[in-house]
């Protein structure tokens, strides 16, 4: 069962393209014993004067996503994409077929000719080359983007396993986080993908997801440069909204509080002066 759903962040200003997928194993962003499901999130910053979309979604959600742009844009609303991960599926995957149908007026990147990046049709038995050709800009560090007079932020996110961006929206003091703080799952499909207070977060909770994820290269690393950065954006910001690439939004000054003080004392623990870096089995949870 799939469950898809708009849901609005910030009146008028922030808008959540939910769609789940079950946890079976399959999903790299999740342990391979996690059960229930899970949601990929795009979202879509909105002025009068254009939109911004943050990711792109999986394929198998085309329809869906497309569906949820129709209900929040129009085709010729001028649209910036921003995947957050450029070498993966979940931000990419719908680039092309949005272009195709909404005015894209430019793809932020850290590469230059996006489209040799985004253009999966063309790699397949009769594929076409007649895709759009996206503009490109390149992204640099503490890239700025201006949507009418909408300042948004664009960092390189303090930790990470591949290249990946953090954005902090001031209009609606919202930190969009990609692949980091998306530790909280449903048993469900309906969720609930929008919380107030805490769920499941503890600390010894978030460093098993994080070893038994993408982060797997944590324990035994040296974290100290790590803690620093993440601190910075937390004390930088004026956060109250975490929104992730995947699982629940996360609302609300002391959740946002909790979330970071979690994370700070996982990786604190996680540092080679702490702990020893050892082999991992393939399959091995921790």
């Amino acid at each position: 069962m799939s469950y898809s759903k708009v849901v609005e962040l910030a009146e008028g200003k922030v808008y959540a393209l939910h769609n789940t997928f079950p946890l079976d194993g399959r999903i790299s962003a999740y342990p391979i014993s996690a059960r229930g499901h899970s949601v990929s999130n795009c979202y879509l910053l909105k002025e009068d004067e254009g939109a911004l979309l943050l990711d792109t979604g999986y394929a198998v959600h085309e329809s869906e996503i497309l569906t949820q742009m129709e209900s929040l844009i129009e085709p010729d609303t001028p649209l910036h994409l921003l995947p957050l991960r450029i070498n993966e599926f979940m931000s990419v995957g719908n680039a092309m077929a949005i272009a195709k149908r909404f005015n894209v007026v430019e793809c932020l990147a850290p590469v230059p000719e996006i489209n040799e990046w985004l253009e999966f049709e063309a790699l397949e038995p009769g594929g076409s080359n007649g895709n759009p050709v996206l503009p490109t800009t390149i992204l640099k560090p503490l890239h700025p983007i201006e949507i009418g007079d909408r300042y948004i932020e664009v960092m390189n996110a303090p930790i990470r396993l591949i290249s990946t961006r953090w954005i902090y929206d001031a209009a609606t003091r919202t930190l969009f986080t990609s692949d980091m703080f998306s530790h909280l799952w449903a048993a469900g499909a309906e969720g609930p993908w929008l919380l107030d207070e805490d769920g499941v977060t503890t600390t010894s909770f978030v460093r098993s997801f994080l070893l038994n994820t993408r982060y797997w290269w944590l324990e035994g690393a040296s974290t100290d440069s790590i803690r620093k950065g993440i601190t910075e954006v937390f004390e930088r910001y004026d956060i109250e909204t975490i929104a992730p690439g995947y699982g629940a939004v996360l609302r609300g000054r002391r959740l946002v509080e909790q979330q970071f003080a979690v994370l700070d004392e996982v990786l604190a623990g996680l540092d080679r002066n702490v702990v020893k870096p050892e082999y991992v089995a393939l399959g091995l949870e921790r």
